[in-house]
């Protein structure tokens, strides 16, 4: 279901109320976090932040993708991370940002000013709760991310990064049948954040294509026809491993 963002809208209504930063919040600090938000938009290929940029807002994605990147002293860049919708941007009590963060899509965020945020937290455990929730899970991302790339096949890297997709685009209203998405990277953008050639990017779709676990008409519209297939595609057993 897509709202259309603007300041008017109202937090019980947002897409990602459940799954945000404000996810626990009752009525009363839903309330708080009401009077406090204001939207930003950034167009697809905008900078959102640079890396060492003072943290004036923090903010939680509301639509779009925006991408974490870091650029070395000779001018080599190395995308490390992807925002989705309901991913949190900024950590309280932190004064500067440590990535660039860039949109890949057209990007809406839900902002909050640092320092009244900061004091929210300290004041409302389920924020606080919350936040420490999200950043386990970021953890956790990163230790998987760890393992594709150390130790999985071309393949499987692109098997995970399409289930990744899936499971952060799906939506209760979803019917059940085939998962369909919008792919927001373009191809050489995918191989930069899997360390991928473009062309083993496009082979390895093609072949998935070809077995019958995924569609496309095109570079943009996704369905994964065999989610099962898809995951043993993955190397990762029903419990999270690796598949010896």
């Amino acid at each position: 279901m897509q709202i259309a963002l603007t300041a008017a809208v109202r937090c019980a209504e947002c897409p990602i109320r459940h799954r945000a930063v404000c996810a626990r919040c009752d009525d009363d600090e839903l309330s708080q976090l009401e009077g406090m938000k204001t939207y930003k938009t950034f167009k697809a290929g905008q900078p959102i932040l640079w890396r060492g940029d003072d943290l004036v807002f923090v903010a939680s994605v509301v639509q779009g993708v925006a991408a974490l990147s870091k650029t070395l002293e000779d001018g080599r860049t190395q995308m490390v991370g992807l925002l989705l919708p309901s991913d949190f941007i900024g950590r309280p009590g932190r004064g500067q940002i440590d990535f660039d963060v860039t949109a890949t899509t057209d990007v809406t965020l839900c902002c909050f000013e640092r320092k009244p945020f900061e004091k929210l937290v300290d004041d409302t455990p389920h924020v606080a709760q919350r936040l420490m929730e999200l950043a386990l899970d970021e953890l956790d991302a990163a230790r998987d991310w760890m393992l594709l790339l150390g130790r999985k096949t071309a393949r499987e890297k692109i098997a995970t990064f399409i289930q990744m997709f899936v499971r952060r685009t799906h939506t209760d209203e979803q019917a059940a049948g085939p998962d369909q998405f919008n792919m927001p990277m373009t191809r050489d953008q995918i191989a930069n954040y899997l360390g991928l050639t473009l062309e083993t990017v496009s082979r390895q779709f093609n072949s998935l294509k070809k077995e019958g676990v995924i569609s496309f008409g095109d570079r943009k519209t996704f369905t994964v026809v065999d989610m099962a297939a898809l995951h043993n595609a993955t190397g990762d057993d029903a419990d999270g491993g690796m598949i010896d």
